[in-house]
C-alpha cells in the first residue's frame, strides 16, 4: 500500500476491479466491433447494456471493503470527500467543460491510494448525479470512468520518488491527461445513438475499425473537445495552485485518524485509568 493509502488493492479487490474494468472496456468499445444489423446497434437496447455495469461496480466496492477492512473512520472520510466532490460539480455544471470536481478526485486519489480513489470516484459521481438530476443510462459509465481517473492518480509513483513541487507537477500533468481521456472515453457510450445515421461522424455497425475510428475522432472534434480541453486546463491550474496544500491536508488527516491501526484493549485499571 502506498504511503497514506486508506484502501489498498488486495487480491480479491484487484481481481474484482480487473473484472469490472474488462467489462467496462467491452461495454465502451463494443460499437467499434459490432456486426451489421446487430441488435446492440439500436438505441432502445442501450439502457439495458449500461445497467449491467452498476451491480458489477458495487461488487468491486464490496470486495474492496472485505479485502482491506474499511473502517468507520475511512468510511467517514469517504463520505466527506464524496460530499465535497458532489457539491463541486454543480459549480461548473459542465459549462464550457469547467468541472472543479476533477481536481479533488485526482488529488484525493493521489493522496489516499488507488483503492480509495476508485471507490471515491464512483461514489462521488453517483452522489452528484442524485444532486443534479443526472441519473440515466450513462451514469454507470460515468461512475466507472471517474473511478479510473481517481484510481490512476493513486497508481502514480509513491511519495518516496516524487516529493514537493515535483509531485505537484506530476499530479497536474496526470490530471490534464486524465481529464482529456475521460471525455474521450465517455463519448463512446453515447456516440452510436447521438450522432445519427447519415452524417460523416456517425457510427456505422460493421464498418472497418479504422473507418469507425476516423468517424469517432471527427465526432469528438465536433462535439466534445471544446469541453474536454477547458476541463483539463482547469484541473491543471487548480492542482498547481492548491494541489500541494490539499495533499498535505489529506495526508495529515490520514495520519491523525490512524487508518488501519489495530484496536487495543486493556484490563480495567491499566495505565492508571
Amino acid at each position: 500500500m502506498t504511503r497514506g493509502a486508506v484502501i489498498g488493492l488486495g487480491p480479491r479487490s484487484a481481481a474484482a476491479l480487473a473484472l469490472v474494468s474488462a467489462v467496462g472496456v467491452a461495454g465502451f468499445g463494443w460499437p467499434l466491433l459490432a456486426a451489421p444489423g446487430s441488435d446492440l446497434a439500436h438505441s432502445s437496447d442501450a439502457p439495458w447494456l449500461f445497467a449491467l455495469l452498476l451491480p458489477l461496480m458495487l461488487a468491486v466496492v464490496a470486495a474492496t471493503i472485505a479485502d482491506t477492512g474499511l473502517g468507520a473512520k475511512a468510511v467517514a472520510m469517504l463520505g466527506v470527500l464524496a460530499a465535497a466532490g458532489a457539491a463541486l460539480r454543480p459549480l461548473g455544471a459542465g459549462t464550457a467543460g469547467l468541472e472543479p470536481m476533477f481536481f479533488l478526485m485526482v488529488v484525493a486519489g493521489r493522496a489516499l491510494g488507488p483503492g480509495f480513489g476508485f471507490v471515491l470516484g464512483s461514489v462521488t459521481l453517483f452522489a452528484s448525479a442524485l444532486l443534479t438530476g443526472g441519473v440515466g443510462p450513462w451514469l454507470p459509465f460515468q461512475m466507472l470512468a471517474m473511478g479510473w481517473v481517481s484510481m490512476g492518480a493513486g497508481l502514480l509513483p509513491d511519495g518516496g520518488r516524487l516529493r514537493g513541487r515535483a509531485e505537484v507537477l506530476a499530479v497536474a500533468a496526470y490530471g490534464a491527461v486524465a481529464s482529456l481521456a475521460y471525455g474521450l472515453v465517455i463519448n463512446l457510450q453515447g456516440w452510436p445513438y447521438l450522432a445519427g445515421g447519415s452524417s460523416g461522424i456517425s457510427f456505422v455497425a460493421g464498418d472497418p475499425l479504422t473507418e469507425n475510428l476516423r468517424r469517432y475522432w471527427a465526432y469528438v472534434l465536433a462535439t466534445s473537445l471544446g469541453w474536454d480541453v477547458p476541463r483539463a486546463l482547469l484541473t491543471t491550474v487548480l492542482t498547481l495552485l492548491c494541489g500541494g496544500a490539499v495533499l498535505r491536508a489529506l495526508r495529515r488527516a490520514t495520519r491523525r485518524a490512524a487508518f488501519g491501526a489495530a484496536a487495543r484493549f486493556e484490563p480495567p485499571g491499566a495505565g492508571g485509568g
